[in-house]
């Protein structure tokens, strides 16, 4: 991941601590009947004190109206995130996966380091969290990724069968003309889109939403999220999305004529590395690059060629499992949204 100086990581980090309250507060086991819960997860309370900080940290800038329906479906979209994230927090929990307190002192530490303990302590103030709660999130967050690498990554193999055959179906490909560069990315824009509103994970409507939307998914990367998961989950170019943001080979020619800035993010960057957050005309980007490939035919037993390949098997069976695996990981928890209910119910009432 590409190092930004302290001050970027202070500005980012002012803004992406937001996210860190979408945590899901649990208030113990039990059947809940109760105004304060949203949903429950095999009886675990999702709470709408959870909901709406969730809600209000990705729009902390932009006050959303009580009964507006956009303001509904990004609050049942946002439970949806929560639920999810229960869902996998709990089979994490159940497999003896959850973080531990090492692994959060230790992610923890690497996000106060640009801050004082003063200016730290303020920026949780300010976003009407404590310590406690961040740390919930992260653990969270690096619980359900050990899970993820337990049950798909560890169960992934590709072949040598299978990079042969797909670089015998694909050799076009990797003979290049010019000097070219595989990126993926996560775009965030900031006028309203009637071809992507319907996204999961609400589509931003102004350039507040876009901003904050866009440090957030930030903070999510920087907490260990998978850069492929989170672009299918918040990107919205609905041309790279469902790829997990590949946008595939790009020739060096084709950046001169895009922003000035994302030019030369992209130049300086090596493989593997993730910009940070970059403001071009169309929105706000988050850039990955994963290759960078010069002119000329590469052959199989290129070591790059084979990596390249297997890298990209392993992405297309990860995304596939894991999309397979939330499928089963609902089917298999007793979910009750009472909120989604609530809206049901008022229909009839109006």
């Amino acid at each position: 991941m590409v190092k930004s100086s302290d001050r970027g990581r202070r500005s980012f980090f002012k803004s992406a601590l937001l996210c860190a309250g979408a945590g899901i507060l649990l208030a113990g086991c039990g059947k809940p009947v109760s105004k304060d819960v949203a949903a429950t997860v095999n009886d675990r309370p999702v709470t709408y004190v959870a909901l709406d900080r969730t809600v209000a940290a990705q729009f902390p800038n932009s006050p959303l109206k009580a009964n507006d329906d956009q303001t509904t479906q990004l609050r049942l979209e946002t439970l949806r995130t929560l639920i999810d994230q229960e869902i996998m927090l709990q089979r994490a929990e159940k497999a003896g996966l959850l973080a531990s307190d090492g692994d959060v002192d230790a992610k923890l530490s690497e996000l106060k380091a640009p801050y004082t303990q003063e200016e730290f302590q303020k920026l949780l103030v300010q976003r009407k969290m404590n310590i406690d709660e961040f740390r919930a999130q992260i653990r969270s967050e690096l619980s359900v990724q050990k899970l993820f690498n337990k049950e798909i990554g560890s169960h992934i193999s590709i072949s040598d069968a299978e990079v042969a055959a797909t670089y015998n179906a694909n050799k076009a490909n990797f003979n290049l003309a010019e000097n070219q560069v595989r990126l993926a990315q996560i775009l965030v824009t900031p006028t309203p889109d009637p071809g992507v509103h319907n996204l999961k994970n609400n589509k931003a409507q102004n350039d507040d939403q876009a901003r904050n939307k866009i440090q957030m998914i930030q903070l999510r990367l920087r907490q260990g999220a998978d850069f492929a998961a989170e672009a299918q989950k918040y990107s919205e170019d609905p041309k790279s999305a469902a790829n997990g943001g590949d946008v595939g080979f790009v020739p060096e020619s084709a950046l001169n004529q895009v922003h000035p800035e994302l030019r030369k993010a992209i130049m300086d960057m090596a493989p593997g590395q993730i910009s940070p957050v970059l403001h071009t005309p169309e929105g706000y980007r988050i850039i990955k690059v994963i290759s960078k490939e010069p002119a000329g035919q590469r052959e199989l037993s290129d070591p790059r060629v084979q990596e390249n390949i297997r890298s990209e098997l392993f992405q297309r069976k990860d995304q596939l499992l894991r999309s397979a695996f939330y499928e089963v990981a609902r089917d298999q928890a007793k979910v009750r949204n009472y909120y989604a209910e609530s809206v049901m119910n008022s229909r009839d009432k109006k």
